[in-house]
């Protein structure tokens, strides 16, 4: 290119190349807090939930939710009896057995999985579980992994690479609905566990939506089935 060509084009590029790094970056931006923040209003994002306390600095805080038409107290079962080995994570089964989870989703409330209380194993996995730190029925059920906030190694490994909660919390709501709202919240150890986390965070998103999805069907339907005359 002649010289005399080169500083126009570079004023002209410049530019466009400049705003177009911008707009890809703003919508990165927008899909990241949209994943962050699927189907959470502005006040369930901001609000204080059980299991918070547990990581009082997180370096990542997803908040997704959804409107369930039935109440706390017939949504809670479906979560009472969450986990491997047990009811399910309710959502897309076919993947996470890919990776050896042996998920089987419930399809109705099972009696002997209803008991659950701090301190049992909470199963993602046949090999990994995650620990029950706080039961509120039918308000809460938070669970904990990685390293806990006092250091000690709770249901995994003690080299962890980030302290992890997970609460589900149910929103009394009006004219019969329950808001179920679930967090994850994340404590890096190293820049690459951030890194780390961040996908990690994609993957959750994907499968906390079909959960949440999958919880909001198995409820409502098990109380439209209570409610249709037999004849």
């Amino acid at each position: 290119m002649p010289v005399w060509q080169a500083g126009p084009v570079r004023r002209v590029l410049l530019p466009a190349a400049v705003a177009s790094l911008a707009a890809v970056g703003a919508y990165a931006a927008a899909l990241r807090r949209r994943q962050f923040q699927w189907g959470a209003t502005s006040d369930e994002v901001v609000m204080t939930l059980p299991g918070d306390e547990l990581l009082g600095r997180a370096d990542l805080v997803a908040t997704r939710a959804v409107t369930v038409r039935a109440e706390a107290e017939d949504v809670w079962p479906w979560l009472a009896q969450m986990g491997q080995g047990r009811g399910g994570l309710y959502s897309y089964d076919w993947v996470e057995n890919l990776v050896g989870c042996q998920m089987n989703s419930a399809e109705r409330v099972v009696p002997k999985w209803q008991g659950v209380e701090v301190g049992d194993d909470f199963r993602i996995h046949p090999d990994v579980a995650l620990k029950v730190v706080h039961v509120n029925p039918p308000h809460a059920l938070v669970v904990e992994g990685g390293v806990s906030a006092t250091g000690e190694a709770t249901a995994g490994d003690a080299d962890a690479p980030y302290d992890f909660t997970w609460a589900f919390v149910l929103v009394p709501g009006v004219k019969g609905r329950t808001r179920l709202v679930v967090r994850e919240r994340y404590r890096c150890h190293s820049t690459a566990a951030r890194v780390l986390v961040e996908v990690v965070c994609v993957v959750s998103f994907v499968m906390t939506e079909r959960m949440l999805r999958g919880i909001r069907d198995r409820a409502e339907a098990a109380i439209s089935s209570a409610t249709t005359p037999n004849f």
